[in-house]
């Protein structure tokens, strides 16, 4: 098997987990979506230390915990991404995982302005109508159908400024999961002890234990394949693969979890869907008309 066709299973496989994760959360629906954010985190980081004890990895995370400068900027992306867990965890519990889908439609898009505002990228043609049909999209959330998307919104920008910050670390992909799982566990052990002292805890030798357990595996491991795959694959694939994802969330809240897709949503919905093909359209077009403008 090619390099290639590896880091392609690497991120079928990545994408299409993530993909699934409002099928798996829907099995958590009784327990509060904090709990599970809390058990998400203690087996997040108790996994990835099992693979950095395997690799013998442990040298970057002992470096990057010294590192001050380096321990601030991971526990804001910390704080970002137990904010979009959380409220990911809380959209599907009560059955609103369209919005969580459209959110993650958006993020492209969203880590597009990022860059403008805080690296002074420019915006290419291209860029700026996408970026304008899928506000018209939200606009259209918001005027014609009198709704705030609010949760689809608030994971593309938490999500969006989580990549600006990680961006900004010179770390990789598994020793920064291990950092921030750190800096998280004093706060989800403090949560996990005080729901103990109140009778309120759910987690037993059941199948909602294992779920829990399951629940910082299904956060590690997609991260692992898809940080191997990209070492394979192009950005014009990766940025494709993008898309599976929040498509996969999509068609399985509305085909199988059942929640409601009115006329509303399918405009919101085809509106972010015809800005991300101008999007990648033009990122394609651009990315072979520069080889024969140098040439």
């Amino acid at each position: 098997m090619t390099e290639s066709n590896r880091g392609l299973l690497l991120a079928l496989f990545s994408y299409s987990m993530w993909g699934s994760f409002v099928l798996f959360f829907s099995l958590l629906k009784h327990i509060p979506a904090t709990e599970v954010l809390l058990h998400r985190v203690i087996w997040s980081f108790l996994f990835v230390a099992i693979i950095l004890t395997l690799s013998k990895n442990w040298g970057r995370a002992k470096t990057a915990l010294l590192n001050r400068r380096l321990l601030l900027a991971l526990f804001c992306s910390s704080l970002l991404i137990a904010t979009n867990w959380g409220l990911y965890i809380w959209a599907v519990s009560v059955n609103r995982a369209v919005d969580a889908s459209l959110g993650y439609f958006i993020n492209p898009l969203v880590a597009i302005c990022l860059g403008v505002i805080f690296f002074k990228e420019s915006l290419a043609v291209y860029q700026k109508v996408a970026i304008l049909v899928a506000s018209l999209g939200v606009a259209y959330k918001i005027i014609g159908m009198g709704e705030l998307p609010w949760i689809a919104l608030t994971l593309a920008i938490s999500f969006g400024l989580y990549g600006l910050v990680r961006k900004k670390t010179q770390v990789d992909t598994v020793t920064g999961l291990m950092i921030e799982t750190i800096l998280l566990l004093p706060f989800a052990v403090a949560y996990w002890l005080w729901l103990l002292f109140q009778g309120q805890q759910h987690f037993s030798i059941s199948t909602d234990g294992a779920l829990l357990i399951l629940a910082g595996v299904l956060t590690a491991l997609p991260l692992l394949a898809f940080s191997a795959a990209a070492h394979r694959l192009s950005l014009t694939i990766l940025g494709f693969m993008t898309y599976l994802a929040p498509t996969l969330q999509l068609l399985s809240a509305v085909l199988i979890l059942d929640e409601p897709f009115d006329d509303g949503d399918l405009i919101t919905f085809s509106m972010i869907w015809l800005a991300l093909l101008i999007f990648s359209g033009g990122a394609i077009w651009r990315r072979r008309k520069t080889p024969r403008s140098i040439a």
